[in-house]
């Protein structure tokens, strides 16, 4: 008889200990879930160069403020308004380099735009900028066309055309758009990346996003609502 509950007793104990184990792991699962939906630190990241090495400031410090910046620039958004860092001022942006007659990656990365656009819809200070690496080609009528057939709101997403040097400068110099560490380019070199830029509302850049991977487009939706909590 003792033997028998004995028996009876390891068994009970056994389910104890297991029915423990499997809540303490779903708590661990919950756990890094919460993580995941949250900011990675208490500031993002600032870059400076192309191989993207994260500098930790602080926002609002003098280094900050010396820091990296995007330059002005001049282009033509698909209403034939002149789109400048003026536009942008006390505003947070996502940028991206396209050209409307894409076949491959392009109409993804522009999908992946639109959810981000419709994510931030209402919110006044988040814009977005989309800048055609084949301006010769996409006219403003071409890109307004564009913009029709993708679901862009004027004035909250810019697709914009202009000069070509100064767009590939742009996109090589200052956004670091590029993968190809190391490899000189040339004006002939034609510039195409799936590439998301995150830029504050101090023209740093603060996150860079492959806009064909699911779930980097889910981080930088964490990060920009995390830029909009410093800002």
């Amino acid at each position: 008889m003792k033997l028998l509950l004995g028996r009876k007793n390891r068994k009970a104990l056994l389910l104890f200990l297991f029915v423990i184990t499997i809540s303490c792991k779903k708590e661990i699962k919950k756990e890094n879930i919460k993580v995941v939906e949250t900011s990675r630190v208490d500031y993002l990241p600032f870059y400076d160069e192309e191989s993207f090495t994260p500098n930790w400031l602080v926002p609002g410090s003098d280094e900050e403020k010396k820091f990296h910046k995007i330059p002005d620039f001049k282009l033509i958004n698909q209403l034939g308004d002149t789109i400048s860092q003026n536009t942008f001022d006390g505003k947070i942006y996502i940028t991206d380099f396209f050209f409307t007659t894409c076949p491959g990656i392009c109409p993804k990365m522009t999908g992946n735009m639109f959810k981000i656009q419709e994510e931030f819809k209402n919110d006044n200070d988040v814009l977005l900028l989309s800048h055609s690496v084949m301006p010769s080609t996409d006219s403003v009528s071409v890109l307004k066309a564009y913009a029709k057939t993708y679901g862009v709101i004027d004035n909250k997403w810019h697709l914009v055309t202009g000069d070509k040097t100064e767009i590939y400068n742009l996109g090589r110099d200052y956004y670091f758009v590029e993968n190809d560490l190391g490899e000189p380019k040339a004006i002939d070199d034609f510039l195409h990346t799936e590439n998301f830029l995150l830029i504050d509302k101090n023209k740093h850049i603060r996150g860079i996003y492959n806009g064909l991977n699911r779930a980097s487009m889910a981080q930088l939706i964490i990060d920009i609502k995390s830029l909009l909590l410093e800002s």
